[in-house]
């Protein structure tokens, strides 16, 4: 049976150490002026921003870049300002939009040693050889508002380049994920601003 295309972006799933994850994530910035919409299981970068608390902001990533993690969720208040009133307290929130009307704070799955699940492109098989090699992304947007992310493997990316920014760390062990195009890989990120040494922005 072919398997089912429903991408959902990068889905946390376990530690590199083979422990679940435990839902850790940690507080971001997204500024009003901002031009990107923002989903559930986007990829996120730093930027050279930060809200009056110090709060540090994240811009939405491109398929090729070195990434700070994976947008795991919107706060509910804005932290320092909460209210009882208002949108604020909108539990209904599930995305960003793209025009802005205020500032958001939002949870990331910035850890680098989680392990995350992303469904490939569909557009060709990529072999199970390909276990251990690295890839980037095609970052896309869901057919639907309040969807998650639809960012997929870039499948012709697959490579031994070491600057590419995902590791394929096997394809998901499970009857509902067959070999064969929009098939599910566990990806570690393999180009992490918290990895190693690097530069401030």
């Amino acid at each position: 049976m072919a398997n089912l295309n429903a991408p959902k972006g990068l889905v946390p799933s376990r530690y590199l150490d083979g422990s679940a994850w435990n839902g850790a994530v940690n507080l971001y910035y997204i500024p009003q002026a901002d031009g990107s919409a923002y989903y559930g299981g986007d990829v996120v970068k730093s930027a050279a921003n930060a809200d009056a608390n110090g709060v540090p902001a994240i811009a939405k990533a491109l398929g090729t870049d070195t990434l700070r993690g994976v947008l795991a969720g919107v706060a509910v208040a804005n932290p320092g300002a909460p209210s009882l009133i208002g949108t604020n307290l909108d539990l209904s929130i599930q995305f960003i939009p793209a025009v802005k009307l205020r500032d958001y704070y939002v949870w990331v799955v910035d850890d680098p040693a989680v392990i995350f699940e992303v469904q490939d492109n569909g557009l060709s098989t990529i072999p199970a050889t390909s276990a251990n090699k690295n890839a980037s992304l095609t970052i896309a947007v869901p057919a639907g508002a309040g969807q998650n992310s639809a960012t997929v493997l870039l499948n012709s990316s697959v490579a031994v380049t070491a600057a590419l920014n995902m590791k394929l760390m096997g394809r998901v062990q499970r009857a509902d994920n067959e070999p064969g195009p929009n098939a599910k890989w566990l990806v570690k990120i393999n180009q992490h601003e918290l990895q190693g040494a690097t530069a401030g922005i």
